[in-house]
């Protein structure tokens, strides 16, 4: 499939929480690998700030068409990889920071030809590397129990039964392959939405394109592998967009930082290992009143730092973690 062409707009697209991130790691020096690279607002950011080089990734070649433009300007000290993060064994290795900006970007929902929004009619795709199936593949030939699980746990839809069981009655009569008729659905199985509520469609959304990028799967992968590659006092940092993202990650790194349980009096006491990391804060930094005035879209978004430390990198189990766990699923 050919890539779509970029955006016509000079409006530049900037990442949300891109003041307190860089704030949270400076000094910024040595080599830094962005994992989301989108429009490149954070590893420009990161460059301006002192990075000795940035490596910019991204699954999506819309990305990596967009830097061909922006990227000129820092020369070698941007290295691009056309790849998911999950693979950073593969390309990367002693780094002095990762940035994981989750999601899906402002510019991907802006191309309807993307099908990501339910805003604008278009492929119903929502593919971020545009290769292997499609979200009209998933909701055209999954089982019904299955279509309503990815809605439940993916996407926290309650009515993800009702849902689920309109999208199978209606593709018996027409393939759902555009956007706006899969939103259509899910509207006349939902009340209609008052003013200042989330559209009716936006959770299930949501979970069908975690389901089709496998986000949350490459999510564990990242932490994970981010971990082998950061040196000692190496940094990350990773913003989320919803609760169940945040979830994930406020775990991995309690768990990495000796913040796991005890055991119980009843039973003998769990022998730790060295932790892997150091929180900057235990708690969450959100967007303040200044960047939501400009940019409502950040209201949601949590940001979480950590300091690697030398211990050995570690094994996480995706029960422990809080990931959804379709069945069937390992």
């Amino acid at each position: 499939m050919a890539a779509a062409a970029a955006p016509k707009s000079n409006a530049p697209h900037i990442p949300v929480l891109l003041r307190p991130l860089i704030a949270a790691v400076a000094p910024v020096q040595g080599v830094w690998l962005d994992g989301t690279l989108g429009a490149g607002g954070y590893a420009r950011a990161l460059l301006d700030a002192g990075a000795d080089q940035v490596i910019g990734v991204d699954r999506d070649p819309l990305a990596h068409d967009m830097a061909q433009g922006w990227g000129a300007e820092y020369g070698d000290r941007l290295r691009l990889v056309l790849g998911n993060f999950a693979q950073m064994d593969d390309y990367a290795t002693d780094l002095d920071g990762v940035v994981l900006d989750l999601g899906v970007s402002s510019m991907q929902l802006d191309l309807a030809e993307r099908g990501f929004s339910f805003m604008k009619d278009g492929p119903l795709d929502m593919r971020m590397s545009q290769e292997g199936p499609s979200a009209a593949d998933l909701v055209n030939t999954a089982e019904e129990s299955d279509l309503a699980d990815i809605l439940y746990l993916y996407g926290e839809e309650r009515a993800s039964r009702r849902i689920a069981r309109a999208i199978v009655k209606a593709r018996t009569e027409v393939p759902i392959e555009t956007t706006l008729h899969l939103a259509g659905l899910i509207e006349r199985c939902l009340p209609r939405s008052k003013p200042g509520q989330a559209h009716a469609a936006t959770r299930s959304f949501q979970a069908i394109r975690i389901a089709v990028n496998d986000e949350y799967g490459a999510l564990i992968a990242g932490l994970e592998a981010a971990e082998r590659a950061l040196k000692e006092g190496g940094q990350l940092a990773v913003v989320t967009f919803h609760s169940i993202e945040d979830r994930i990650v406020k775990r991995f790194l309690t768990a990495r930082s000796g913040g796991g349980g005890t055991g119980s009096r009843h039973a003998p006491e769990i022998t730790r290992e060295e932790p892997q990391f150091t929180l900057k804060s235990r708690k969450a930094i959100g967007p303040d009143d200044e960047e939501l005035a400009v940019n409502p879209r950040a209201r949601s978004a949590r940001l979480r730092v950590a300091t690697r430390t030398d211990a050995p990198a570690g094994q996480s189990e995706r029960s422990a973690l809080g990931v959804p766990m379709l069945k069937g699923a390992k």
